[in-house]
């Protein structure tokens, strides 16, 4: 696909993730239900439907993976297929979007987002999945201190 020289025109410019995106009029995305971290009623939870946003810069030809691994990194709970995306000669943009169906989260913990390119690990970042019945609100939390 691309050569290690088009590789270091590459720039992951954001990463989000929500709920669902949708291809609107004008080529625009609609993203909804954003989130950074999730804090769920009860573990295990199964998410029907997941969407990971990937905006690039750069130029060349690329194939992206995205997977999710589980807190100790041993286990990928998805893994997507892989999406080919281009960008034009002299720099341009590109998103691109992983729906997942089905995801299931069985245990708190801080969840690794990763992005491959060309097969290759580019970009890691957290996705902190909570049980809400073991946070404890500001008040009772600041109490339990003093």
């Amino acid at each position: 696909m691309s050569t290690t020289k088009e590789a270091n025109k590459l720039e992951l410019a954001y990463t989000i993730f929500c709920d669902d995106v949708r291809l609107e009029v004008g080529n625009k995305l609609s993203l909804i239900g954003v989130f950074q971290n999730m804090l769920v009623q009860q573990l295990p939870v199964n998410l029907i439907k997941f969407a990971i946003v990937n905006h690039w810069r750069g130029e060349g030809r690329y194939l992206s993976e995205v997977r999710i691994l589980s807190p100790d990194k041993k286990q990928a709970v998805v893994v997507s297929e892989p999406a080919p995306f281009e960008m034009a000669q002299g720099g341009g943009h590109s998103d691109n979007v992983s729906f997942f169906v089905n995801v299931t989260f069985t245990a708190p913990g801080e969840y690794w987002v990763q992005t491959l390119i060309n097969s290759t690990l580019f970009n890691e970042q957290p996705l902190l999945v909570m049980d809400a019945r073991s946070v404890q609100p500001p008040e009772a939390a600041s109490e339990s201190i003093n």
